[in-house]
């Protein structure tokens, strides 16, 4: 089960402590339910997934496998276009939480900056009172999400 947060957020922080970053690229085989493959790369090695996405906004069902590279290269050939790029650090927050913000696209004319904390239950979620400046709480928002925003710039109709 994959708990949630999400927030458009301007830029990344300033003044947190940062705990890792990568570079990311990853596609939609399918928006409906949502299947996407993902390659990280990161000064520690690369990882390649598969991952399943129920519906939902603040809390929805989640699997995710590594898969191999070359797996990962096949797939990518059921996109049919080219793959969203991610710039990704994920910094500590003072409550202990971890904020996740990404940098989509950058360079193109829809780039954007968001960002997550993830929560091991629904109550901590709603308990959690986000720093000021995080911008608009895009969580409860179901055209809010990766494969929303694939479909709208990528023009895949994959259902």
């Amino acid at each position: 089960m994959e708990i949630e947060r999400k927030w458009l957020i301007g830029r990344f922080p300033a003044g947190l402590p940062l705990l890792r970053e990568a570079s990311v690229r990853q596609g939609y085989i399918s928006v409906r339910p949502a299947v996407r493959i993902r390659e990280s790369v990161s000064r520690t090695g690369s990882r390649w997934e598969l991952c399943f996405k129920g519906k939902g906004t603040l809390a929805r069902e989640e699997v995710e496998t590594d898969i191999s590279r070359e797996l990962f290269d096949r797939l990518t050939a059921f996109t049919g276009t080219d793959l969203v790029t991610k710039e990704y650090r994920v910094y500590a927050l003072p409550g202990g939480e971890e904020l996740e913000v990404s940098l989509v696209d950058a360079g193109q004319p829809t780039a954007f900056f968001y960002a997550e904390v993830e929560f091991p239950t629904v109550e901590a979620a709603r308990a959690f009172v986000p720093p000021d400046f995080l911008g608009e709480e895009k969580t409860e928002s179901p055209d809010f999400s990766m494969s929303a925003y694939w479909q709208a710039t990528r023009g895949t109709s994959s259902a």
